[in-house]
């Protein structure tokens, strides 16, 4: 049985209109296509799109975080300890 959608699925965009070296808007994720199409997509298809912005993201900013402590502990020395 198929649930029924009370409410619309919010956009994602917050205003940071500007893409990636990748194609994906740096503030929702989403590739150029999904943002012109999102509204004539089904409530379904706007939720896979959301769900691939929260994998985008959480990839994008994980390489970050990675690079970081990477270059964080390539810079700690640790002293003698006698």
């Amino acid at each position: 049985m198929e649930q029924l959608e009370f409410f619309s699925v919010p956009s994602p965009c917050v205003g940071v209109c500007s893409a990636d070296e990748k194609g994906y808007c740096k503030g929702c994720m989403r590739k150029r296509e999904e943002r012109f199409n999102w509204l004539v997509m089904t409530p379904e298809e706007q939720k896979h799109v959301l769900h691939l912005c929260r994998l985008r993201y959480r990839r994008k900013f994980m390489k970050k975080v990675t690079k970081a402590d990477k270059d964080e502990q390539s810079t700690v020395q640790q002293g003698s300890l006698f």
